[in-house]
């Protein structure tokens, strides 16, 4: 009888495959189908996305002397006379196009008495400006505060276009 009851079952059949596509095939469009979205998604996103405006040599410039302005009380004078300049020599480069922050002052000042795209204002203040900042860099003058005021003074005015004030 026992052998009769184990005649009766049979082994387990192994799953029937039932898809009428192969595996691959279904791997292979799915795949397809997400870098569609994700192209799709991209696209969208850009489309969306509104271009930053370049800042022009000038704004950029004013931007970054009004942050300095904020660390005038922090920053010693030294080191303030070096960022200003630093900040106004960038500013002729981009938009004169003049090689100013490869040069001396003195050689800048040189060439701009041959050749300059600044009136006598503006190389006046640029003059005085530079052989201010020299003055602080390098002859180690004792500057203050007001100094430093006076040095972000004239280069906004340079920027600006404005006129030299003589005091």
């Amino acid at each position: 009888m026992l052998s009769l009851a184990a005649e009766e079952f049979h082994d387990i059949t192994p799953p029937v495959d039932y898809s009428l596509l192969p595996p691959w095939v279904i791997f292979c469009g799915v795949l397809i189908a997400l870098v569609l979205l994700g192209v799709i998604g991209w696209w969208i996103r850009r489309r969306w996305q509104r271009p930053k405006p370049q800042q022009s040599p000038l704004e950029r410039t004013l931007e970054l002397l009004d942050r300095i302005s904020r660390e005038i009380e922090t920053l010693s004078p030294y080191q303030f006379s070096i960022r200003v300049s630093d900040i106004l020599r960038r500013y002729v480069t981009e938009q004169y196009h003049l090689p100013v922050t490869r040069q001396t002052s003195v050689e800048f000042l040189s060439a701009l008495a041959k050749a300059s795209p600044f009136s006598e204002d503006e190389k006046s203040l640029l003059e005085d400006f530079l052989n201010r900042c020299d003055l602080i860099k390098f002859a180690r003058y004792d500057a203050t505060t007001e100094d430093s005021r006076l040095l972000l003074e004239e280069a906004t005015r340079f920027v600006e276009g404005g006129k030299l004030e003589l005091a």
